[in-house]
């Protein structure tokens, strides 16, 4: 369960207010795996990091009840010098996860073969992303924070990396950011609209996504008239 508590976010972009929150108030349910959805702009990304804790709000608190992911798949916090092993190892270090078996783990699912006991900036970018995602599925979290990451890789591997996803969701709750309304179905038993700083949810995904569609095409829902 992860509590938001008079959530304030706004920043400046090209001299203009930009507000991801206004002053929200929400729980999220143990165990429930939520889509988020928005607009382009709406703050999707900037929500998933704030309750990462990897970005500040302006005022306000979030408070996890459990632990909660880093967002999953995020490639940005490597260090390029290090190899892939050795990265895994540290971030098994750090969350108190056998070092050993994390690293067969990341191994294995990645598919990096050699480029595993490479260093990190001699990889690709979908490299990065493979093992920052098999680094993700290797801790388990009550709550997991996913943005868009079985987007990458081959089909085979986005199977790969949709059907482990679907095994943590079986003991554990999850925000998902996507844009893709298909794998939301799948996935998610809830949705969350983002607009204009403040949260629409629903209890029932089709309804959020309906909402979702209803932006796109520059309208409110009929609801909302």
């Amino acid at each position: 369960m992860i509590e938001l508590r008079n959530l304030h976010k706004s920043y400046k972009l090209n001299g203009h207010k930009k507000v991801v929150a206004r002053d929200i108030n929400f729980i999220f349910p143990k165990g429930e795996t939520i889509g988020l959805l928005g607009g382009n702009g709406a703050g999707k990304s900037t929500m998933l990091k704030m309750i990462a804790g990897s970005v500040s709000p302006n005022s306000g608190e979030i408070i996890p009840h459990g632990s909660v992911s880093w967002p999953v798949g995020f490639a940005g916090s490597f260090h390029g010098d290090l190899t892939g092993a050795q990265n895994v190892k540290f971030v098994a270090r750090i969350y108190g996860v056998d070092t050993e078996e994390m690293c067969a783990f990341a191994r294995e699912f990645s598919e990096l073969g050699a480029h595993f006991e490479l260093p990190v900036r001699t990889y690709s970018s979908g490299m990065k992303s493979r093992l920052a995602f098999a680094m993700s599925m290797a801790v388990q979290f009550d709550t997991y924070l996913i943005d868009e990451i079985t987007a990458v890789g081959d089909g085979s591997f986005k199977a790969k990396s949709e059907a482990i996803l679907q095994e943590r969701l079986k003991t554990a709750g999850a925000i998902i950011v996507s844009h893709s309304t298909g794998q939301l179905q799948r996935m998610c038993s809830s949705g969350i609209v983002l607009q204009n700083g403040r949260f629409f949810y629903y209890a029932r995904v089709e309804r959020a996504i309906e909402h979702y569609d209803h932006i796109m095409r520059g309208a409110l829902p009929p609801w909302m008239r």
